[in-house]
């Protein structure tokens, strides 16, 4: 996990909160903030800093100091006027990563329009997986298989590029099984284990994820 970098969940209904709390479970440095001073209360103990503030005003995200956060979710769906104007103001701030929850694909690609990084729909991506991913360096996705193991797509090692499955014998060496690689638009699960991995490819691994974490 990248400990440096600090996270802002804006609106505290059941995404953003369950966001926001894995979060901070994880160790994250995270600012909660929703302009409904009961939801701000709810979450207090779970997370220390939780803000009630108006995150559509700009001198409110001034205030905040939105150009120290590296990513700001925004879980807001139920207001579009107010996504699109905050996405808006982050962006222009020079917030590096915004994420934000959408109701619909219509919403999807009106956010993505404006200059959203990244849009997800609650439907296909839970707060806590989304959370979760944020949380595992170097992971693409990660989906919980149990306590123990997950499924993750994860990025090739620099120190891999131009080697084989074969030499690099990931499985004894890490306990992590490739089960198939993403190159560009084609997941190939038939993977021959004598093929170089280069830049382009994506690892579809079943492993511990604490134990790729490890990995230098």
């Amino acid at each position: 996990m990248d400990m440096n970098k600090t996270y802002a969940v804006f609106g505290l209904g059941r995404y953003g909160r369950a966001v926001a709390s894995e979060l901070s479970k994880g160790g994250a440095e995270v600012v909660a903030v929703d302009i409904d001073e009961e939801a701000v209360n709810d979450v207090a103990d779970e997370i220390p800093f939780s803000k009630c503030a108006d995150v559509t005003d700009e001198n409110v995200l001034k205030q905040l100091g939105v150009r120290n956060f590296d990513i700001v979710i925004v879980a807001m769906s139920g207001n579009l006027e107010g996504s699109v104007m905050t996405t808006m103001l982050l962006k222009q701030a020079g917030v590096p990563t915004v994420i934000v929850k959408c109701a619909d694909e219509m919403q999807k690609k009106i956010l993505s329009k404006i200059g959203a990084d990244r849009v997800v729909l609650p439907e296909t991506e839970s707060g806590t997986r989304l959370a979760k991913n944020l949380l595992s360096s170097g992971f693409i996705d990660v989906i919980e298989l149990s306590k123990d193991v997950s499924m993750v797509e994860m990025e090739v090692k620099n120190n891999w590029i131009g080697k084989s499955l074969i030499e690099l014998n990931l499985r004894k060496k890490y306990s992590i099984n490739v089960v198939a690689i993403r190159k560009k638009d084609s997941v190939i699960v038939d993977i021959d284990p004598k093929i170089p991995l280069d830049d382009e490819m994506k690892l579809i691994v079943v492993a511990n994820p604490e134990k790729i974490r490890n990995i230098k």
